[in-house]
């Protein structure tokens, strides 16, 4: 029996029940897929029962691709691509219009990151269909004044509308993992309020506000302006508050000032 390894953060879903919920979150049919993380092609099976136009699979793991390329048998609508999601190019490869993925635990965010941060913007999918650590999901999901509010909620909103989610036991896993998981459903903005001209602005404001979550945003502000108690008052930010008691809205406008001020 292959052995699963924890360092990828390895557990299947292998209920055939919420597989095929999963799988009937859009229709398929006719319809570019992105798969990453496929594993032994549990959700790959199904989906491919529901005639996808082409289905692209992205698997880290040598001895996935061997099960997989046996197991479909590589059609000329499938393909299969031994790489590291976090350094494929999604930039050059504008295909799939629905992108399932069960995320490693350990890297999860950093995907759903990935597909933030793309270059091109409204990108090429139309939703995304992800599966997280509950705990993770949570913080997506987060909404100011709560404990799991903080970086990734504000990145993701910037760019996704969360349009559904559900919980899922860790009964349906195997290996059974410590935690139960959550499904999101994503779609792409396709109009964004903020000019914002590089999300990357973005992500360093809210590492450097976020840096002291439990302290009040001034010293941290302060970093980022020069004059910072007129730029906080231009743009009724109270430096008194903490991360988490501004508005994703809050760190928007920061970020466009922040990019005038460095004259980009």
């Amino acid at each position: 029996m292959l052995e699963l390894k924890k360092s990828l953060g390895q557990n299947l879903l292998v209920d055939k029940n919420v597989l095929s919920k999963i799988s009937d979150l859009d229709s398929i049919n006719g319809k570019i897929i992105f798969e990453v993380g496929p594993g032994t092609g549990n959700l790959t099976e199904i989906i491919l029962k529901k005639n996808p136009k082409k289905i692209l699979l992205i698997e880290k793991d040598k001895r996935f691709c061997e099960i997989l390329s046996k197991k479909f048998g590589l059609k000329k609508n499938q393909s299969i691509f031994n790489e590291d999601v976090l350094k494929f190019d999604f930039n050059s490869n504008p295909d799939g219009e629905i992108i399932f993925g069960n995320l490693p635990y350990n890297i999860s965010t950093q995907i759903l990151a990935k597909f933030i941060t793309l270059n091109k913007w409204p990108p090429f999918f139309k939703k995304i269909i992800f599966m997280f650590q509950k705990e993770v999901a949570d913080r997506i999901m987060a909404k100011p004044n709560t404990k799991n509010y903080g970086r990734i909620a504000v990145l993701s909103n910037f760019r996704l509308d969360v349009v559904d989610n559900f919980k899922i036991s860790k009964k349906c896993f195997f290996p059974i993992p410590n935690v139960d998981s959550k499904v999101i459903i994503f779609k792409p903005k396709l109009k964004i309020d903020y000019k914002i001209k590089s999300i990357k602005n973005l992500e360093k404001v809210t590492q450097i506000l976020f840096s002291g979550k439990r302290k009040m945003i001034n010293k941290a502000f302060s970093k980022l302006f020069k004059d910072y108690r007129k730029t906080a008052e231009f743009l009724n930010i109270d430096l008194k508050k903490r991360p988490s008691e501004l508005l994703c809205e809050d760190y928007y406008k920061m970020t466009e000032h922040y990019e005038k001020s460095i004259r980009l």
